[in-house]
């Protein structure tokens, strides 16, 4: 039987997952109003700012603030676990090499990793900052 605490996290990680899972298709909407993109942008979009939000989020609340645990279940866990994209950009990823676009396949690796880890680096400068 589960305990309240634990209902509670479930609670908190669920309503992250909704938020980020929506705003997810908020965003691939949006992009995807401004033209038919031959590279995934929505996807290296959503990745780069869920990667600074995580970043921010991670060490604002272990280094600069005291937060309720339940606060990285909601937006670590829910929400960034929602919003990010890694399994569509792995797919992605793949399907351009399957196809043998060389040059989107490696634009899509180095890209969205590179940006990302610059992104959780920049959401890192900014909770030491503030």
């Amino acid at each position: 039987m589960r305990t309240l605490v634990e209902w509670k996290a479930y609670a908190w990680i669920s309503l992250g997952a909704v938020l980020g899972a929506n705003l997810r298709y908020v965003i691939a909407k949006l992009i995807g109003r401004w033209g038919d993109f031959a590279f995934p942008y929505s996807t290296l979009l959503i990745n780069v700012t869920g990667s600074m939000i995580l970043g921010f989020f991670l060490v604002w609340t272990t280094e600069r603030v005291l937060a309720n645990p339940m606060w990285r279940l909601l937006v670590a866990i829910g929400f960034c676990g929602s919003y990010t994209t890694f399994s569509s950009y792995a797919f992605e990823t793949m399907q351009y090499f399957e196809q043998g676009h060389w040059t989107m396949f490696l634009a899509n690796i180095l890209t969205n990793n590179l940006l990302c880890l610059g992104a959780v680096l920049l959401g890192a400068v900014i909770a030491r900052a503030i």
